[in-house]
């Protein structure tokens, strides 16, 4: 029983007495230490220095995604890829506005959903407010409860009503930017601004949609402007080019109402969908959407790690062959410590550890250059999206358990060596 309980202190002090050898020996040999363990520096710099810049881009890209909300879901028209539409021209694909009617009574998933018609991108409006007018405006018709769907909430004024859509009234919202370009009030509800010879009253004022976030219209330059959808009707283009949002009625369900959306569009779908026939438009959500970039980011990581496991694996080479080089040189030494009766433990522990030791080491410097490397990329770039790079603890953990299964693997044929060398030829080692 005394001899079980002693058992851990012993391990513990020859761990001590191998670690204290292994660095005045790494310490003796600086330089040759350093060179050895570059592939090692490389190798753990390069994956995680990948896997800091991955981080930052995945945590503004679900932040802007969060701004949407989970239950978001995209219906776009696309031209099937076979089919008897894999022709069809890019006119006859556009969506009709009736193809959407009682979407709301047919998908029992969905809680709201909205028509958005963006202005054709080099058809941009001229808005006027007064003595001031803002070129490149993106007009876009929108269905009551688009600013929930989007989570672009009215920030001044009331969202657009049910009557303010069916009468077609001319009242719009306008975003920070147009306003602020406009010189209009902060709170500028009440006020009329000017659009294609007609006046629209201003009933509400939105914030400006993320860069990195897909948007609900298509504007893309932050000067946006949206009237009710049948307001936009009245602009002239009876069919114009459109796609749709909905929101299912929670996150769980997002997928269930993707179906739905589907069934209901093949049935509406003009021209008619035949049985088997591919789709004529896609209906994604927000949540396919991360779980997409999720995997792609995990596809980078998987080859970046690919890459620096090279890396690794001539610093492992490097240091078994170093080690082997070591355990020439110090024959002598090993031969006298089994003459004074050391174990064949203690001194398969001593290589081990120095091993160890260059691995851990140089995982440690190729983490510090990883940092420098990460700092520097977001300053130079001056990127919010690198700015937000960091290199995530799990990372950091996974660097060193790669250094110490390096250290193992590539540190034991040395050990093993020394530890079977016969004390009387080792004494004669000259």
């Amino acid at each position: 029983m005394k001899r079980l309980l002693s058992a851990p202190i012993l391990f513990l002090q020859l761990l001590y007495q191998s670690t204290y050898l292994a660095i005045n020996q790494i310490w003796a040999r600086k330089t040759r230490s350093i060179l050895t363990t570059t592939g090692i520096v490389i190798g753990v710099a390069s994956i995680t220095t990948v896997i800091a810049l991955l981080t930052g881009l995945k945590n503004q890209t679900l932040a802007d995604f969060e701004k949407w909300g989970a239950r978001t879901i995209w219906i776009r028209h696309t031209e099937p890829k076979t089919g008897p539409k894999r022709n069809i021209s890019w006119w006859n694909l556009r969506f009709w506005p009736d193809e959407f009617n009682g979407i709301l009574n047919r998908c029992q998933s969905l809680v709201r959903f909205s028509r958005i018609a963006p202005r054709d991108y080099y058809t941009p409006f001229v808005v006027r407010f007064g003595e001031k007018s803002v070129e490149g405006v993106n007009v876009t018709g929108i269905d009551p409860g688009a600013e929930q769907i989007t989570n672009r909430p009215v920030i001044f004024g009331r969202p657009f009503s049910k009557i303010d859509d069916s009468e077609g009234r001319q009242v719009c919202y306008v975003d920070v930017n147009l306003r602020d370009k406009l010189g209009l009030n902060k709170d500028c509800v009440g006020q009329t601004v000017l659009v294609g010879g007609k006046n629209y009253l201003i009933v509400g004022v939105v914030d400006i949609v993320p860069e990195q976030a897909a948007r609900w219209t298509g504007g893309g330059q932050g000067l946006e402007m949206f009237i009710p959808f049948r307001t936009y009707l009245k602009l002239g283009d009876p069919h114009p080019h459109m796609y749709a949002m909905a929101e299912s009625l929670s996150t769980e369900l997002s997928e269930e109402a993707v179906s739905e959306i589907t069934f209901f569009m093949r049935q509406m779908r003009r021209p008619r969908l035949s049985p088997g026939e591919p789709d004529t438009f896609t209906v994604r959500s927000v949540q396919s959407r991360v779980e997409q970039y999720n995997r792609v980011s995990m596809l980078i990581t998987l080859v970046a790690g690919g890459v620096a496991g090279i890396s690794l694996l001539v610093g492992g080479i490097g240091i078994m062959n170093i080690m082997l080089v070591s355990v020439s040189e110090r024959t002598r030494e090993i031969g006298l410590r089994k003459a004074v009766g050391a174990r064949k433990r203690a001194i398969l522990m001593q290589f081990l550890v120095e091993s160890l030791i260059l691995c851990f080491f140089g995982g440690l410097i190729g983490l510090g250059l990883s940092k420098l490397l990460t700092f520097a990329i977001g300053a130079i770039s001056k990127n919010e999206v690198l700015g937000m790079a960091q290199i995530p603890m799990w990372a950091v953990a996974l660097s060193f358990g790669f250094c110490g299964i390096v250290g193992v693997v590539f540190g034991m044929i040395p050990a093993v060596k020394a530890m079977r060398l016969d004390p009387i030829e080792a004494l004669r080692h000259e």
